[in-house]
């Protein structure tokens, strides 16, 4: 069997929902600059031996539906000649992505993918603009879809996830992402976007480029007892808050993936290769469970345990789900010495849904180089009540 490596990942910032640097700028247009800046980083390879540029998205629709992959694709200056698609695994889109172009690769189907994922969730809401679930799903399953809020909740309640708890990994996750900002750990990964800003002057709506270059979510500093007021939007009495809730974030993230020969011929390092995947199911009124289930599995194909594993970049989600993750898994210990989540987490810098899986690939394999560590897992909880993992090994 071939083999498939990566050469390069990259990511934009994450732009808050609404407020944040991507706002005001569409998801293809950003999206696009990512793909552009991927490509200026690999003058060895030739636009036109791409063979295929795939694009996780959550909510594939309005800028970011019409096969997104395919826009961007064209938009990023490749020849009509490259293909595009679009896959959607809801939040594991941007890790779908890349096991697909993984296993296309090994197959002898593509030589060269770029594979990533996109979403804005300032211009596209949760759940799309026109939910139609099948008329039996409110009574014969009423828990599929239920407000990812609300699973959060049950899982606190369920579980018996402390309020504390919560507030102090939500703090934790700021913390981390403030300190890694301030020691500059994310420029190497960072594309810089052109994004946009409307104001008016002289009575006129004028559209204005301004360069976007950090996540722009990081809450830091913060305490204790201001995180204890805030209330719970999802439940009466709850405990999930905008303090140890992920943020609603806009961004997009690629990998330039390649056989292992491609990448000697054109005089390219391969950084690391995804080597086993695996999705799995759990009860759709607690997803949160998810990455509980997946690594498991996916350590099982790769006759490991969570020994066998440096790092980790477990999508937080919700603080209460994350918690319960990382004890189910016997990596509460490792969490706080900085094994999961080093540089902070999604409550802290933004769970752009189908960007996410490629946004969390960026960060891992840039922390491994760092570090000099050898094996790593991405994994994330996913709407409708699954969990995704993938472990990626350093070359």
């Amino acid at each position: 069997m071939r083999e498939a490596v990566i050469v390069e990942s990259v990511r934009s910032p994450g732009g808050r929902y609404r407020r944040g640097g991507l706002s005001q700028t569409r998801a293809d247009e950003f999206a696009i600059q990512v793909a552009k800046g991927l490509m200026a980083r690999l003058p060895q390879v030739k636009p036109e031996d791409v063979d295929d540029l795939i694009c996780g998205c959550a909510f594939p629709e309005a800028e970011q539906g019409m096969i997104l992959g395919r826009t961007i694709a064209i938009g990023a200056g490749l020849p009509i000649s490259v293909a595009g698609m679009t896959v959607n695994r809801f939040c594991s889109s941007g890790l779908q992505s890349i096991a697909d172009a993984t296993a296309k690769i090994r197959a002898g189907w593509s030589d060269i993918i770029i594979a990533g994922g996109c979403e804005t969730m300032t211009h596209i809401p949760m759940g799309g603009q026109a939910q139609r679930p099948m008329p039996e799903y409110p009574w014969d399953m009423p828990f599929l879809w239920v407000n990812m809020g609300v699973t959060a909740e049950n899982v606190a309640a369920n579980y018996n996830i402390a309020r504390e708890d919560m507030d102090k990994f939500g703090m934790e996750s700021n913390r981390r992402a403030y300190e890694a900002i301030k020691a500059g750990k994310f420029k190497e990964e960072i594309i810089p976007i052109e994004a946009y800003k409307y104001k008016v002057k002289n009575g006129k709506r004028i559209r204005e480029k301004v360069i976007f270059d950090m996540d722009d979510g990081v809450r830091w500093p913060a305490k204790l007892e201001d995180m204890a007021k805030l209330k719970s939007p999802f439940k009466a009495g709850g405990s999930c808050t905008a303090g140890n809730s992920s943020q609603m974030t806009d961004g997009a993230a690629f990998s330039m993936l390649m056989t292992a020969e491609k990448a000697e011929e054109l005089g390219l390092k391969p950084i690391a290769k995804l080597t086993h995947y695996a999705v799995a199911g759990c009860k759709p009124e607690e997803m949160g469970l998810g990455p509980s289930v997946a690594v498991p599995k996916v350590l099982k194909l790769a006759g490991m345990t969570t020994d066998d594993i440096e790092l980790f970049e477990i999508n937080e989600a919700f603080a209460s789900q994350a918690i319960y993750c990382v004890r189910k898994l016997g990596l509460e210990e490792r969490y706080w010495k900085g094994d999961i989540n080093p540089n902070g987490g999604a409550i802290a810098l933004g769970h752009p849904l189908g960007c996410t899986g490629a946004k969390l690939t960026a960060q891992l394999l840039h922390e491994m180089k760092r570090r000099g560590a050898k094996r790593g897992i991405v994994s994330m909880c996913i709407g409708g009540g699954m969990g995704a993992a993938g472990i990626y090994e350093m070359l």
